[in-house]
């Protein structure tokens, strides 16, 4: 449930500005602020069905266009990749460290600072 949650947020991340402004209320409500149907439903004046319809369509919607664009599976891989660099220049900084190097050093620090860069 918890990796669902994650998945759906950062689905709404990429996508949600795609959403209805209703949609994009209620999702955010449900997996962002972690209220109940109930919860919502007084909040948004509306049936908790009604919520249920909303935040069921909008995860729809999320999904479809995640197959179609695919971006957060290439965010996610993308991810990986980056911390993977990271630690190999870090193994290289260090196995330098002994070769003092400056051309070296400089380099795999380069790729340190844009790696973190690109991982905010």
């Amino acid at each position: 449930m918890k990796s669902d949650t994650f998945h759906m947020s950062l689905l709404f991340d990429f996508y949600g500005d795609l959403l209805t402004d209703k949609q994009k209320e209620l999702f955010d409500l449900y997996y962002n602020e972690d209220l109940s149907l109930t919860e919502i439903a007084e909040h948004a004046e509306i049936s908790r069905q009604g919520v249920r319809d909303a935040i069921v369509r909008a995860e729809s919607i999320l999904r479809d266009i995640e197959d179609k664009v695919g971006l957060v599976k290439k965010y996610s891989g993308y991810e990986g990749k980056l911390i993977k660099i990271r630690e190999e220049a870090g193994y290289i900084a260090s196995v330098n460290a002994d070769l003092k190097n400056y051309e070296i050093s400089k380099h795999t620090q380069s790729i340190i600072d844009t790696v973190g860069e690109l991982l905010k």
